[in-house]
């Protein structure tokens, strides 16, 4: 059986859970779809059903072991077979020099304020960075969402710009600032 992360943090237990937590995942994203909406994609049609959460939880899974990605979902370290608090995802890793990736996260409507995702983010960050074996962690947030910004600098990301239609999310191309967390700490990649 191999083996996939399980982090704990004083609140939360991040891990790369099996399908069987696909229905809490279904519950989630209905709950929070209006309060996400502004800040995500278009999504599939079958977005809101189990199999969809269970083929992205299987696709999570194969990308760890592939040292692709990490999706992690957050869950209260006192529940863990209870509701989803919120997603984090280190996803489309680029090899050879740059050795990066993309952070993207989002949390349950109810469990803003209360600093969960910079805890999670602070146990996350650093697992990734070392076992993924990085030297970049990119980030980029909408200028009205400011709380994303301060999270963000909290953790010690820097901002490197300024993109003019950088995604289309809700029905339109958004402009983001551009932010990295880099290790100073990391060895160069292998030739």
């Amino acid at each position: 059986m191999p083996a996939y992360p399980s982090l704990t943090t004083e609140r939360l237990l991040l891990t790369l859970p099996s399908g069987s937590a696909a229905e809490r995942l279904v519950t989630y994203a209905t709950k929070n779809r209006e309060f996400h909406e502004q800040w995500s994609p278009d999504r599939p049609t079958d977005y809101f059903t189990a199999p969809f959460w269970r083929r992205q939880l299987e696709a999570a899974r194969a990308e760890y072991l592939q040292r692709q990605g990490a999706r992690f979902v957050l869950f209260y370290r006192d529940r863990p077979d209870g509701p989803v608090v919120g997603q984090c995802t280190f996803s489309n890793l680029t090899r050879g020099p740059l050795q990066a990736c993309y952070l993207g996260y989002h949390l349950d409507r109810d469990a803003i304020g209360r600093g969960l995702m910079h805890e999670a983010l602070r146990a996350a960050i650093p697992f990734v960075l070392r076992d993924l074996q990085l030297h970049r962690v990119a980030a980029a947030y909408m200028p009205t969402n400011e709380k994303s910004g301060r999270l963000l600098r909290r953790l010690g990301f820097t901002v490197e710009g300024y993109a003019r239609d950088y995604l289309f999310l809700n029905g339109a191309w958004r402009d983001h600032v551009l932010t990295a967390f880099v290790d100073p700490q990391a060895p160069p990649p292998c030739p």
